[in-house]
């Protein structure tokens, strides 16, 4: 009865190790993926995304004609961003960040950092 006590013991403690440790990986593939804005078919998408204040953005342009990532404010702005280039760009501050294709004005998306 007493190695049965132990052995129902060994195994929970097995099972709560497996858990925590595929919680601690999961957190870590989630976090090590940096939210991504595609540019396709002249839209930006996700148009509206919230981050964490210190967060890497990386947009990348899969249209052929080229775009820009402009902020309306002058924060930021990205050189005519050619097939498969990417901007890439760390929000330290706080805020509202809306921005615009100068090439192509009708163009628009919303960063917010938390």
């Amino acid at each position: 009865m007493k190695d049965d006590t132990r052995a129902l013991a060994w195994y929970r403690r097995g099972v709560v190790t497996v858990g925590v440790v595929t919680l601690l990986i999961a957190a870590h593939a989630l976090a090590a993926t940096p939210p991504t804005i595609g540019i396709k078919e002249f839209k930006y998408g996700p148009s509206m995304l919230t981050v964490p204040v210190g967060t890497t953005v990386t947009w990348v342009n899969h249209d052929e004609e080229p775009h820009t990532v402009t902020s309306g404010t002058g924060a930021f702005s990205s050189a005519g961003l050619v097939n498969d280039d990417t901007f890439v760009r760390t929000f330290t501050k706080p805020g509202t960040y809306q921005y615009f294709c100068a090439i192509h004005p009708y163009m628009k998306g919303t960063l917010v950092v938390k």
